[in-house]
């Protein structure tokens, strides 16, 4: 169901380090490089590198990311409840709380063999019915993207409400494969078999779809919803993307406030529009509480006791995320700030940057853009950003697949990953495991995965010696 891994030939051609001719050289860093989130930027390297706040926000303003994150990170309970603030749990969710699968505001993994649930990585659901086949389908198509499993929704939910069956449990093995570097140098992936069990409401339909997806960080969100359209789909356009540059494609996706298809840019297929949209869908798919722009629980027909269940919502028909908290919520995750990077004029480093952009993977991972002075919050605005990347689609590769298709986004397609602060991943959640369902243990493993219009960057690196590989990593553990 994730696609077979992609082949490394025998006969593949060796590639000269010097095959992007025009490819920069760096001998220092460049001005403001540190600084990823330009005047947001914090300078902290520990644990809670990912859960502070834009260096610029007003004490005053701290005030409202401060009660932001209290809702991010303390759990909301079963209703009825005297907690009547956090109350409308379920009755099928995920986790009781966004921190749980957002790890100190950093990034999801994969369950342990023992695991008793998921918790920070999902499971989404969907049938390969084209609106060819059932026009019916057209408008359910055109607003969610997909069409859901007819039983289970969108989303598998493994956890529910007392007197509620949970949708399943998820288990994932893996299979060792083997990949093996110019140098003669091997290195052990492993590919991910995605098991779900204990069904609690019958069997699914035969042609079901699973992508598996880890909580990503929170870090720099604000600023990302600050780039212009225009200068995400500069990047698009072979006339006026970077000569360097590989083309990407948009995905366009649906505003539920809006009403109307505009440019998807979060997510791990660029399937939300902006970041209330994103906060909104977390809360009902993964907690099953409900909002003024999702006032329903993530219930299905079939699921009769789910429909029954008591809810939070309000005698005044205020739903269980009130608008104040939404706002306060958003407020928090447009402003958790990028940490500095480190050690940006190490001779390692700047090796390494070299490699980077020899290989070519400045292509997909676009260095900087400049956020507008129509920023949604003014700390966030005419800020110089280095997140690596250009947040369009791209072909990832037979090996990357899901073959499930969201919007415009085809079943190999991925959006382009945000790099700044990767190297701290092991710092803040503990753990180094990447890609959209965890499957790379390291960020060497994560790069030997790229296939598609990566290959090329691929195989270039696959040309890499010790020395070489240890400059790459040098450069990533930097970001």
């Amino acid at each position: 169901m994730f696609g077979s891994l992609f082949r490394l030939s025998a006969a593949v051609m060796a590639l000269s380090l010097t095959a992007c001719d025009d490819a920069p050289r760096f001998t220092q860093a460049e001005p403001g490089e540190a600084r990823a989130g330009g005047a947001t930027t914090v300078n902290k390297r520990d644990q809670n590198a990912f859960s502070l706040p834009s260096a610029n926000l007003s004490p005053t303003r701290r005030l409202d990311f401060s009660v932001g994150n209290s809702f991010f990170r303390s759990p909301w309970v079963i209703a009825p409840s005297t907690t009547t603030a956090r109350d409308g749990l379920g009755p099928l969710f995920n986790t009781n709380a966004c921190q749980n699968c957002h790890i100190k505001d950093g990034r999801g993994h994969p369950p342990l063999p023992d695991a008793a649930n998921a918790v920070s990585m999902l499971v989404r659901l969907s049938i390969p019915l084209s609106i060819q086949e059932q026009p019916s389908y057209a408008k359910l198509i055109e607003q969610v993207g997909v069409v859901p499993e007819p039983v289970y929704g969108g989303q598998l939910q493994d956890m529910a409400v007392p007197g509620v069956a949970p949708e399943g449990k998820v288990r994932v093995d893996y299979t060792p494969v083997k990949v093996t570097f110019k140098d003669g140098s091997v290195v052990e992936l492993r590919k991910p078999d995605l098991q779900i069990t204990q069904l609690g409401y019958g069997p699914m339909h035969p042609d079901t779809l699973f992508s598996a997806r880890i909580a990503p960080p929170m870090i720099g969100l604000g600023l990302l919803e600050a780039i212009t359209d225009a200068d995400i789909l500069r990047n698009t356009d072979p006339k006026t993307a970077d000569k360097e540059a590989i083309v990407g494609r948009a995905n366009w996706v649906w505003d539920d406030a809006e009403q109307k298809t505009v440019l998807g840019r979060f997510g791990w297929k660029a399937g939300q529009p902006n970041l209330n949209q994103q906060n909104v869908h977390a809360f009902s798919g993964d907690m099953g509480l409900t909002t003024s722009l999702r006032p329903f629980d993530d219930c299905t027909d079939a699921q009769v006791a789910c429909k029954q269940a008591p809810n939070g919502n309000g005698a005044d028909g205020e739903q269980e995320v009130s608008d104040n908290i939404l706002r306060l919520v958003l407020f928090y995750t447009r402003n958790l700030a990028v940490p500095a990077r480190r050690d940006v004029n190490a001779p390692q480093v700047l090796a390494g940057k070299n490699l980077f952009y020899q290989a070519g993977c400045q292509g997909c991972h676009k260095p900087s853009f400049t956020t507008p002075a129509t920023a949604a919050e003014p700390e966030l605005a005419n800020q110089v950003i280095r997140p690596y990347s250009d947040l369009l689609l791209h072909d990832m590769g037979e090996g990357l697949a899901d073959n499930r298709t969201e919007f415009k986004a085809g079943g190999r397609d991925w959006r382009t990953a945000p790099l700044w602060g990767i190297g701290l991943t092991q710092t803040v959640s503990g753990h180094t495991q990447f890609l959209h369902d965890g499957r790379a243990r390291n960020l060497l493993e994560a790069v030997l995965w790229h296939g598609g219009e990566a290959q090329a960057a691929q195989q270039h690196v696959l040309s890499f010696n010790a020395e070489q590989r240890a400059a790459l990593l040098a450069f990533l553990n930097s970001l």
